[in-house]
């Protein structure tokens, strides 16, 4: 066998010592680091073998702004890489949440491997867009520059939101209060800064309905003739929103973290034909002074019972359930992260592609 298809064995033996060495431990240590990089020198990991990356962007809207002057507004930047030994399976589209871009699926704070490379290594090829009105993609500047002008006033200016390390520390479910830490917490504390590098400001209120991310999303789909997409957080439900708007592509709809939306029983119907995994992880019920997490898994297990009633395949997995413990909602960045990519994979393999599972 050559030895580039031995990449994903190989992968899948290491996995399991890289979740040990995490989950042995201690949070918020260096020591997680090094182990990982001490092994990872000891045995080093099989070239990653690309056939094509680059980039593209979809959608987009022209817009008279004046004389002579027209302009492309929220069209959809997205980055891609297409594995050397696809071995038949869909493309994976990992989108973004709230004041972050597409960096959420690289690499991890602490210099670990991404869900973006974990995937790829599997057989996957992964696009990842930056949100419109996010990152590389565009956004509508009009209104900013009518206010400087004096032809819009200022009270017509869009809300721009930018996360505090506090609201991230809470949301994003680090520990109880702010510089507290969950004694189990999964997520690398000791390079929480390297996060918070991450975080941009978030002109989603400048955007008019339907969100334009969520065509783009359905274009994209169709684009790659047939994909899984993957929300996470603010974008949990987007997949969703794009296989509404254009089915034609869409084989798959992965949610992470969100409170998960309304739709009309016309709406679970057609949602109902599409497979569906949504995932919550650890300590939902003990954010002081907070019941959003709660509340999001009370509206998502309402959801699924909706969509099973209309005769859907629809999962609903909650890590601790499974004895998985310490996730934050930064799951995907997680000491553990592989170890989730790993149980995304096998939803995959047997809710989407129908195949055996595949370790």
């Amino acid at each position: 066998m050559p030895f580039k298809c031995r990449a994903a064995d190989v992968i899948r033996s290491v996995v399991p010592l890289l979740v040990a060495l995490a989950a042995a431990s201690p949070p918020a240590s260096a020591q997680d680091v090094l182990d990982y990089h001490h092994w990872l020198r000891q045995h080093p990991m099989p070239p990653l073998v690309i056939r094509e990356q680059g980039s593209f962007f979809v959608g987009g809207q022209t817009k008279h702004v004046g004389a002579d002057a027209d302009v492309t507004i929220y069209q959809m930047y997205v980055q891609y890489q297409i594995p050397d030994q696809r071995m038949g399976h869909l493309p994976v589209v990992m989108l973004h949440g709230c004041c972050l871009s597409g960096k959420t699926y690289e690499t991890t704070p602490d210099g670990r491997m991404g869900w973006a490379e974990y995937f790829l290594r599997h057989g996957r090829a992964v696009y990842i867009p930056d949100q419109s009105g996010r990152g590389r993609s565009g956004y509508d500047a009009t209104p900013i520059n009518q206010a400087r002008t004096g032809d819009l006033p200022a009270s017509e200016l869009p809300p721009v939101t930018q996360a505090s390390y506090q609201f991230a520390w809470s949301v994003f479910r680090f520990g109880p209060t702010y510089g507290a830490v969950f004694p189990n917490e999964q997520f690398p504390m000791k390079h929480v800064d390297e996060l918070f590098n991450q975080m941009i400001p978030d002109i989603n209120a400048e955007l008019p309905t339907p969100n334009p991310t969520w065509t783009n999303l359905g274009t994209l789909a169709e684009k790659l003739n047939g994909a899984v997409l993957m929300g996470h957080s603010q974008s949990g439900f987007f997949p969703l929103h794009a296989a509404l708007i254009n089915p034609k592509g869409v084989r798959g709809l992965i949610s992470v973290e969100h409170t998960c939306d309304t739709f009309t029983p016309d709406e679970i119907t057609k949602l109902a034909t599409f497979p569906t995994l949504i995932v919550f992880g650890d300590h939902l019920d003990d954010i002081v002074g907070s019941t959003q997490w709660p509340t999001a898994f009370a509206n998502c297990e309402n959801y699924v019972a909706q969509v099973k009633a209309a005769g859907g395949d629809v999962t609903l997995l909650h890590l601790p359930d499974i004895g998985i413990r310490g996730n934050s909602h930064m799951m995907m960045q997680d000491k553990n992260n592989l170890q989730i990519a790993d149980l995304l994979l096998d939803w995959i393999d047997t809710h989407v592609e129908h195949r055996p599972r595949h370790h």
